[in-house]
């Protein structure tokens, strides 16, 4: 890949394991720039908690943790200064663009895309994209190391082991339709 995108993660996307999983795998492989703030971490946690109360918060800690340090430089910090100065649809995810702001992030990963408005953001060179077609466009750019991520992401589901097909599925249920269909044609490498 020539220019590998740095990309904020909106809490909706990281409310997903099998979507956080990926997305630091990719980022791991060099194809995504991925970054995140804390107060994602405590949106996606928080929400996550509030609709599977049976899990424990330390458990939730535990893989935010390891998120910042898979990931190289994730962490945004010192945008905070921004968000009263940026204008959104809900004034609660200012943060999230203020965060790519600072980051110098041209992407927001979200499903929310009404939520960050494209004649809002583009004046600041920062775009909304739902992860699916960005990880479609990734996978087509980069199909080894993009496959050889996901095989790292099937192989370490081991409780119970995930079978390619398995895997796939997830992906199609958090959002990930296209680049689900896109990877059954390389299922021998997964």
């Amino acid at each position: 890949m020539d220019i590998v995108p740095t990309a904020i993660i909106d809490a909706c996307i990281l409310y997903s394991a099998p979507l956080r999983d990926l997305i630091v795998r990719l980022a791991q492989a060099g194809l995504l720039n991925a970054r995140w703030t804390d107060d994602l971490h405590d949106e996606w946690m928080r929400n996550v908690l509030k609709n599977h109360p049976q899990l424990a918060r330390d458990r939730l800690e535990r893989t935010r943790s390891l998120m910042d340090r898979a990931v190289r430089d994730c962490l945004v910090t010192g945008y905070s200064d921004l968000v009263d100065s940026l204008t959104l649809p809900d004034e609660d995810d200012r943060h999230v663009l203020a965060a790519a702001i600072r980051a110098g992030a041209g992407l927001i990963l979200t499903f929310n895309l009404s939520d960050f408005p494209a004649e809002t953001l583009a004046p600041l060179g920062v775009f909304a994209r739902h992860p699916d077609p960005v990880f479609a466009e990734l996978l087509d750019a980069a199909v080894d190391e993009f496959c050889e991520a996901v095989r790292l992401q099937r192989q370490g589901l081991r409780n119970p082991p995930m079978t390619v097909e398995s895997l796939l599925a997830r992906l199609e249920t958090a959002g990930l339709t296209q680049t689900a269909e896109r990877l059954r044609q390389y299922t021998d490498r997964l």
